[in-house]
């Protein structure tokens, strides 16, 4: 029987269960705890990123709008009660600056360096850019102008202010209705900027000046610059670096000198991350419920599959009054195994059932005929119709005999199916033992002729090894009419004893030859005493040979003969043997 294929085995479907609520369980309570776990570390986190972000952006924004650190310890105390954080302010050489909680150990490395005028400068670093009330309210004034005349055309814009004071109009998306010029020169720079860009003019042209570089010029607050030699040809990268030095340079005296940023939590309690919470508790009980009902269904699911056809094999057997009915059930698993391998014994059950309906029905056939014989003439001469001399002695004779023969191969094919059939093998000469049964079945207008290659020694019963042969001769006899031949052959192939008996008779239809060697069956349906004889021949001649490890197998082709061919193993062969022709014998033709 082959093996089930290892996806299909029931211990690997119950193992993949088991695992896969075992995996289910521990998945749950891993994310489970994952999911604590991270929502608290997260929360953590991102409270102690948005804090630090708030500390980083509220002392840059200091330092870009004042000209040193006086004044910030306020901030650092407002800044460190409201995160948490514990904040230290140094310079570059370590000096300490402020402190929101003084005596603080410092970390190994500060977390940031403050530096508004660092890359990029801080938007908030504006120093003389910064613009009076007056130009503010001035140059508002043009901006809104400008933002109403955008918005009346259906032109989306916004209005922001910069750190300097000064109103920006933004563009946004819109439809444009008309063209009417909206320009209101709110970009112009003011006296203030004015005069701001001029000294920035003069630091950067001296610094492009120092690299053989041309000289450029603004156009407004915003430090978007042109060369003011449209011809000129130099590197965009040069003229800006020579840009932001000029501006970091202006704004130096506006602004706080940079400084050090460190960042400390003071020592906490370990907090679990599993807090018994009515959320926490009832995520738990959620979780739980859901392993146990999946595990429940998994079970129920995987139990039921299995079940059902257990049950219906359980029930088809238990029905069966005789013998097993087949069950509809297919699979490859060891369940749809086991239903095939019970829909096979229901089908051998079938046959051997009907294989022993008809040989009862044989037997009693071949056992009424010699029977009804005997009874009949021994009623004659009771009765006086008959005389009981010796032609009908002879006459009951034969038919006690026949009854006789049958019985002998029914004890033979019972001996040789349960096993106990006793062989006395030894090495014997093939070719003597066929010359003995040629002999005994000569048969006037069919001769036979025996021919033997090498004659070879066997392991052979000799009593059995004859009879085999004999029924075959027998059967080959029966179906040669005269004028016809018959042929024993036997030799060694292989290390086997091969004996072939061919005949010239009528042959055996294709479709008969799978049932030559069952019980009691013969060619002639009408079954004729003349055309057959009991039908057990060729099946005890082959049972005999498979008793002697061997078989028989025929070839036939209607019309021009048939083959039988017994193989038995353990044969060798003797060189030298001779040619001799008796007289009175079937031919003996020996090599």
């Amino acid at each position: 029987m082959s093996r089930v294929p290892a996806h299909r085995s029931l211990i690997v479907r119950l193992l993949g269960t088991s695992i896969l609520i075992v995996v289910l369980a521990v998945g749950a309570a891993a994310w489970l705890a994952a999911k604590t776990a991270t929502r608290a570390v997260r929360q953590e986190h991102g409270q102690t990123l948005a804090g630090d972000f708030r500390i980083h952006d509220t002392l840059l924004g200091h330092a870009a709008t004042h000209p040193g650190w006086s004044g910030v310890e306020p901030v650092l105390r407002d800044l460190a009660a409201g995160t948490g954080r514990r904040i230290t302010l140094t310079t570059g050489d370590g000096t300490l600056i402020a402190a929101s909680h003084p005596g603080t150990p410092l970390p190994d490395r500060p977390d940031a360096v403050l530096d508004p005028i660092g890359d990029p400068i801080d938007p908030r670093a504006v120093g003389p850019y910064r613009l009076s009330e007056k130009e503010r309210a001035a140059q508002r004034a043009l901006a809104e102008n400008r933002l109403a005349c955008l918005r009346a055309q259906g032109i989306g814009a916004t209005l922001e202010r910069r750190p300097s004071g000064r109103s920006e109009v933004r563009m946004t998306v819109g439809k444009v209705r008309a063209q009417r010029d909206c320009r209101f020169r709110e970009e112009v720079p003011t006296r203030t900027e004015r005069a701001a860009l001029d000294q920035l003019h003069q630091r950067v042209n001296g610094c492009l000046k120092a690299l053989h570089l041309v000289e450029i010029q603004f156009y407004d607050a915003d430090f978007t610059w042109y060369f003011r030699d449209p011809t000129s040809i130099a590197n965009s990268r040069d003229v800006q670096n020579c840009v932001d030095w000029g501006r970091r340079e202006q704004l130096r005296p506006f602004v706080a000198a940079p400084a050090r940023l460190y960042l400390s939590s003071p020592a906490r309690p370990p907090v679990s991350p599993f807090d018994l919470s009515p959320g926490s508790t009832a995520r738990i009980a959620g979780v739980t419920v859901f392993v146990l009902c999946t595990a429940i269904a998994a079970t129920l699911l995987v139990g039921m599959r299995l079940i059902r056809p257990l049950r219906t094999l359980t029930a088809a057997a238990d029905g069966s009054t005789d013998r097993p009915v087949p069950v509809a059930i297919t699979g490859n698993d060891e369940i749809g195994r086991l239903a095939g391998a019970f829909n096979d014994l229901a089908a051998r059950s079938e046959h051997s059932e009907r294989l022993r309906r008809t040989m009862v029905d044989d037997i009693a056939h071949e056992l009424r005929s010699p029977l009804t014989n005997i009874r009949n003439w021994l009623t004659a001469g009771q009765d006086g119709l008959a005389d009981l001399d010796q032609d009908l002695l002879r006459l009951l004779l034969e038919e006690a005999g026949l009854l006789q023969h049958i019985v002998d191969d029914l004890s033979d094919l019972a001996d040789a199916d349960n096993g106990t059939l006793t062989l006395n093998r030894a090495g014997h000469a093939v070719g003597d033992l066929l010359a003995q049964v040629c002999d005994a079945h000569r048969r006037p207008g069919v001769p036979v002729t025996l021919t033997v290659d090498g004659d070879p020694v066997a392991g052979v019963d000799p009593v059995r090894f004859r009879q085999i042969i004999g029924n075959l001769l027998t059967n080959a006899l029966r179906h040669t009419p005269d004028g016809g031949r018959v042929d024993v052959r036997a030799g060694v192939t292989g290390g086997d004893l091969v004996v072939t008996v061919t005949d010239t008779g009528e042959g055996i239809a294709a479709a008969d030859l799978s049932h030559v060697f069952d019980r009691f069956w013969r060619a002639d349906r009408a079954r004729a005493r003349a055309t057959g004889g009991s039908g057990l021949g060729l099946s005890i001649a082959r049972r005999l040979a498979q008793a002697h490890d061997g078989d028989v197998t025929v070839t036939s082709e209607p019309g021009v003969g048939s083959t039988f061919a017994v193989r038995i193993s353990g044969a060798r062969a003797r060189p030298g043997g001779a040619r001799r022709t008796s007289p009175g014998r079937c031919a003996d033709d020996r090599r």
